[in-house]
């Protein structure tokens, strides 16, 4: 403070008083600002279920249209062995008998393995539908869990608001009793800054900026003057305990 301003007087309770409501303010309106955010994490969590029914549905309609395009081609290519398995019996020389039950047996093999492909695809097909089940499970489950949190949260709210309400009238109480002389300097730094427009001396430092400060500032300090810290400008108080 420079030389030729007055000096004002105010009382450290006042100043620890006015510190602790806009902390207090500050803690409160962070938690009413997590409400929303916590209700809508758990909406992302709803959503990442309902889509992994989704995820399941697709997956049992790729996997039966697979299995449907085997089961189709087995049947041709069984068609097409009946109708080897004919020319075979009126074959007309052992050249054309030998060729055609080399076929034969190459497509009786290829018949195999696409067989064992279908009985794979219906086994996961029975699978995937079991963990269908599990996931619409889990969006019932989830859906409760979220329509709980978001009453606690909404309950929560409602009882945050009231002490927001409460500490916002200690606040305009408390801040009647700020000398004229700073009060415009007082509500300027406040609205910039909350609750870092006040600090306390810890030791022979500020408590905000951790600046040293001289022994004039402290000796001022423990007068009650009014004396911001030539760091941060955070208006000063001794802390009190008890």
């Amino acid at each position: 403070m420079a030389k030729s301003e007055p000096v004002i007087e105010i009382s450290a309770d006042l100043l620890q008083r006015l510190h602790r409501i806009y902390r207090q303010r500050n803690d409160i309106q962070g938690q009413i600002d997590r409400c929303p955010r916590q209700i809508a994490a758990g909406e992302v969590q709803v959503q990442k279920c309902r889509q992994a029914v989704v995820d399941a549905t697709d997956a049992i309609k790729r996997t039966k249209m697979a299995a449907d395009q085997k089961q189709l081609q087995l049947k041709e290519r069984e068609s097409r062995l009946d109708n080897l398995q004919g020319k075979l019996n009126a074959a007309s020389n052992n050249r054309e008998y030998d060729l055609l039950k080399e076929q034969i047996a190459a497509d009786k093999q290829a018949n195999s393995v696409l067989s064992d492909e279908i009985l794979e695809l219906l086994e996961r097909l029975d699978q995937l539908e079991v963990e269908k089940v599990e996931r619409e499970a889990e969006v019932i489950d989830r859906v409760a869990e979220h329509e709980v949190m978001v009453k606690t949260v909404n309950e929560r709210l409602e009882s945050l608001k009231g002490d927001l309400a409460r500490v916002e009238a200690e606040r305009v109480e408390a801040e009647t009793l700020v000398p004229t002389g700073a009060k415009q300097e007082y509500e300027r730094l406040v609205a910039a800054r909350g609750e870092d427009a006040l600090a306390p001396v810890d030791g022979d430092t500020c408590g905000g900026c951790y600046q040293m400060l001289t022994t004039q500032i402290i000796n001022r300090i423990r007068l009650s003057q009014l004396v911001r810290c030539p760091a941060c400008n955070a208006f000063l108080y001794t802390k009190k305990t008890g």
